[in-house]
């Protein structure tokens, strides 16, 4: 297989999906998701109990093809006459003047309630029964006041007394129910207070005329049920059943009136017009009535011949048309402009009748004086009580025009409120809230598996060319004495090194296995030291170091561990000896070889301690007396271990590992990453240090282990 036959089969097999280590990651993060997802059922259970019901309340109204004028008026009942669509009447219906007529009947700027805690306050209110309530039918403040919340107090049940303290717990005034307070611009009405004891605390809040009318604009929906049928579904939504079913009326109502009131107020103009002209008319008849009569009684009662007579009735014709052309050119003028046919016509026919009537006031000026002026005198009088007859007539007809306006909108349904809440859905928001969380738990548990770098399988390790001697199993035993020893600070070696306590832990069985590998790994080794060190701390190199030194010593080899760690080191806990004299005492000339060898307590191993912390390690390492030291550890003993601090962190085991002949790097399953083991590696490398190999500490059974063919370890032994 050539170069680039290998990394394409790399590439597709770091593309491919193992589903196996999926589930085993989500089976290992089990708790964690049962946590989270019942973390959000509580929360979803909560607010499902604890969330305001909200009910739903309709009417139902009829919006009917406007037909004001009686058929028997003709010209002028269509004038009053036309169509309106129904999103024309919605929009009307959601129109600040209808809701704030809405607004200022039924108070809707003055919020109350029980005082309650935050977010979750009315609910309880509502879980335990609370029936504390207030009723403010007044409720007026200053303008210009930038917190509106104020607080009232009942300040004595039994003489239904109350106090009116302001957002900053200022006293604005005293009132009693059923009494007008006043106080400066403050004006308070309580209607009634519902109660248990003295002391009950009310919240009140006053919001402007126009919050209150976007709010019902908001709750509020209109819509047409049906395409063009004119029925119109009005629904609105809030806490309160009763105030849902009242507002809801008072809407249907108000637009049912203004409808009627828009639709005669057309016939109202004209009737004043009317009856504003009617007692000048009545003033010019007279008058005109009156000089006849005079001028008859002054000229003996002369009579008018058949041709005056004749052309006097004439005359009042062509006036009475000429009159009642007026009254249409007003009527016509308010729907067409004078361009159009009828207005066009309407003009020519004055003009004609404009032409006789000239005529015949020529052929008039023929007949004798005496008899053309009976005949002016009587013309004027027939043609006012004409007149007059038209304006009687018309005041007529308007008046039944508005007597029979009824509009053209019909409430079909009362509104009515259902009596169960469609909010909240309590059981879809528990199904949706465990949901949520369930796949909020699995893609936390998933992200943070895609971001953690932490090796978790031997072969991560041996991709970049170093081998793995041993993966050591987490010990429970181990972990809970290291709980034990926060608590206790006096402990024997059977509490603290595993390889004593519990020599049959799988710990101890895979250092066992680490001391079958090392006998043949230290073969080729210029010495038989042994450096054990690694890239970060917190890994566990001092438990790998104490009991890999005891399980070799307990083979009947010579051991001598050494704590190089001189910052940090805490090898003499796990050996439960004193850590002075120590290694950097030694390295100072304070003391001999022989001052800083101790004996734990197990067969075959001696320890040497770190010592007092010096403010120079790595120089006392680079000292001369720290090779004599190690030159005379190998001729003393079989093997010596050395545990040094992490080469990430520090250079000290750069310079220990130039005088070691192996060197085993620890890591810790799942915290270090494989990028950082390889940077590690280069370090040695760069000081010219060769890695022999790796131990793998710390190794957790994992559900993605198993099902990604990950290495276990099983205990066999008797019961």
């Amino acid at each position: 297989m050539t170069v680039s036959q290998q990394v394409s089969v790399k590439q597709s097999d770091s593309d491919e999906i193992d589903l196996g280590k999926l589930f085993g990651i989500l089976l290992d993060s089990r708790w964690t998701i049962i946590a989270i997802t019942f973390a959000f059922a509580v929360v979803g259970v909560a607010y499902a109990l604890l969330a305001t019901p909200i009910y739903k309340a309709d009417a139902l109204l009829q919006v009917e093809e406007k037909n004001n004028g009686l058929s028997a008026l003709g010209d002028m009942g269509e004038i009053f006459s036309s169509e309106s669509s129904s999103n024309t009447e919605i929009e009307i219906l959601r129109s600040r003047m209808i809701l704030g007529k809405t607004v200022d009947k039924l108070n809707l700027t003055t919020l109350v309630g029980p005082a309650a805690f935050p977010i979750i306050g009315n609910g309880l209110n509502r879980l335990t029964k609370n029936q504390d309530s207030i009723s403010i039918s007044r409720f007026e403040i200053p303008q210009g006041i930038e917190k509106p919340n104020f607080s009232l107090v009942v300040d004595d049940l039994k003489n239904n007394t109350y106090i009116l303290f302001d957002h900053d717990g200022e006293k604005v005034l005293s009132g009693k129910v059923g009494e007008l307070t006043v106080a400066g611009d403050y004006n308070v009405f309580v209607a009634e207070i519902n109660a248990k004891t003295s002391g009950t605390e009310f919240t009140v809040h006053k919001r402007t005329r126009l919050d209150s009318i976007q709010w019902l604009q908001q709750n509020l929906s209109v819509a047409e049920r049906g395409k063009q049928t004119g029925i119109l579904q009005l629904s609105f939504t809030g806490p309160d059943k009763v105030q849902n079913t009242a507002i809801l009326n008072d809407i249907s109502q108000n637009y049912f009136l203004q409808n009627v009131a828009r639709n005669s107020a057309e016939a109202e103009k004209s009737l004043e017009f009317l009856r504003g002209h009617l007692p000048d008319v009545k003033a010019h008849l007279n008058h005109a009535e009156d000089e006849l009569n005079r001028f008859r009684q002054a000229n003996d009662s002369i009579d008018l011949g058949l041709e005056a007579k004749s052309t006097l009735d004439v005359m009042v014709t062509l006036e009475s048309q000429l009159n009642e052309l007026t009254f249409k050119e007003s009527e016509i003028s308010q729907r067409f402009t004078k361009e159009h046919p009828a207005y066009i016509s309407l003009l020519d026919k004055r003009k004609t009748l404009l032409k006789e009537r000239d005529r015949l006031n020529q052929q008039v000026q023929k007949l004798p004086k005496t008899q053309r002026e009976v005949l002016r005198l009587t013309r004027d009088v027939e043609v006012n009580q004409q007149i007059y007859v038209q304006l009687l007539n018309k005041v007529q007809e308007l008046n039944i025009l508005k007597a029979s306006t009824v509009g053209n909108v019909r409430i079909l349904d009362v509104a009515q409120s259902y009596t169960k809440a469609i909010k909240p859905k309590k059981i879809l928001i528990v199904i949706l809230a465990t949901a949520l969380g369930g796949m909020l738990a699995v893609a936390l548990v998933l992200i943070r598996a895609a971001f953690h770098r932490g090796v978790e399988n031997p072969d991560e390790i041996e991709a970049i060319g170093l081998p793995v001697y041993a993966s050591i199993p987490m010990s429970d035993w181990q972990a809970d004495m290291e709980k034990k020893h926060k608590s206790r600070q006096q402990l024997s070696l059977e509490e603290c090194l595993l390889a004593v306590a519990n020599p049959a832990d799988l710990s101890i069985e895979a250092l066992r296995s680490l001391r079958t590998s090392l006998h043949f790994a230290m073969m080729e080794a210029k010495n038989n030291i042994l450096m054990i060190s690694g890239p970060s701390p917190g890994i566990g190199k001092s438990f790998v170091s104490s009991n890999m030194a005891a399980v070799i010593a307990k083979a009947g080899q010579r051991v001598l561990l050494i704590d190089a760690d001189m910052r940090k080191g805490r090898l003499e806990k796990s050996l439960a000896v004193k850590h002075t004299p120590g290694l950097s005492s030694y390295l100072a000339d304070t003391v001999g070889i022989d001052d800083i060898v101790k004996q734990p307590g197990v067969e075959n191993l001696a320890f040497i301690g770190r010592g007092e912390v010096p403010p120079n390690p790595s120089e006392l390492l680079m000292h001369p007396r720290f090779k004599k030291l190690l030159d005379w550890a190998s001729d003393n003993y079989d093997i010596v271990v050395v545990d040094t601090p992490p080469i990430l962190a520090v250079t000290d085991p750069g310079i220990v590992g130039a005088h070691a002949g192996t060197t085993l790097l620890v890591g810790r399953f799942g915290q270090n990453a494989v990028k950082e083991i390889e940077v590690t590696k280069q370090r040695f490398e760069q000081n010219g240090i060769e890695v022999k190999g790796f131990i793998l500490n710390a190794v957790l059974r994992t559900a993605s282990s198993h099902y990604s063919g990950g290495y276990y370890n099983y205990s066999y032994g008797s019961k």
